[in-house]
């Protein structure tokens, strides 16, 4: 269930790519909560800022909410490798590892 779609059909809203990955849907709610969580983070950090709360207060919240955002990244670049990668590297397409490669190097940064 986790193909990647090369030319997705007209009308499709894509943010970043042009492929799309199949996802079960016990994998796109797990995803999902994780992003509501972080979302409800940072509200509550908007809500501090607002409320001018103390700087180390707010600062522990943001330490919370990057950690679930890295938590989050781990998660899903796990299954990408699970899935896709180790698909493509089975099928013979290789470029998916400078791909692969491309990417961790942006999440170093």
């Amino acid at each position: 269930m986790d193909e990647t779609v090369l030319s997705p059909a007209k009308g499709d809203a894509l943010c970043c790519s042009h492929r799309k990955k199949a996802r079960s849907d016990q994998e796109i709610r797990d995803l999902l909560n994780r992003l509501s969580r972080i979302e409800g983070q940072i509200r509550g950090i908007r809500g501090m800022v607002e409320k001018g709360a103390y700087c180390p207060d707010i600062l522990t919240q943001v330490a919370a909410a990057n950690a679930a955002l890295g938590s989050f990244t781990k998660v899903l670049l796990a299954n990408h490798i699970r899935t896709c990668v180790a698909r493509d590297i089975r099928e013979g397409r290789d470029e998916t590892i400078d791909e692969l490669v491309t990417t961790l190097q942006k999440l170093m940064r």
